[in-house]
């Protein structure tokens, strides 16, 4: 049973879109993770530079265009929470690239099947 050269045409053509835009994903979903690794490094710098302040000393935290007073413990409750939200972003993020990247090996799978088949199925 062979396929008529236009269908196999088109169905070529939507498995290398799919294909094309699961790069574009993975490209997308790289960027984010390494900004969300980027992030991570900076609170855990802050962080450790807050641990490594005396107990007295104040310390202000940015909101907007102002700094407001904040404790100690709870700024670095804060770093903490936001780290761990990264961390789970990452974790989401890696799932979903995994996703992307076998969609990417199965399209070219199939492109290649197709191409070796010459349209006989």
């Amino acid at each position: 049973m062979s396929i008529p050269n236009e269908a196999l045409q088109k169905l070529a053509l939507e498995i290398e879109s799919q294909a094309h835009s699961a790069q574009r994903e993975i490209n997308i979903v790289k960027t984010a993770v390494s900004a969300k690794q980027r992030d991570i490094r900076m609170l855990e710098l802050t962080s450790s530079e807050v641990k490594s302040l005396d107990k007295g000393t104040k310390v202000y935290q940015g909101v907007g265009k102002m700094f407001v007073f904040s404790p100690t413990a709870d700024v670095e409750k804060r770093l903490s929470s936001e780290t761990s939200e990264l961390k789970s972003d990452i974790s989401n993020l890696n799932k979903k690239l995994h996703y992307l990247e076998t969609t990417q090996k199965n399209s070219i799978k199939h492109i290649d099947k197709i191409m070796q088949s010459g349209g006989r199925f």
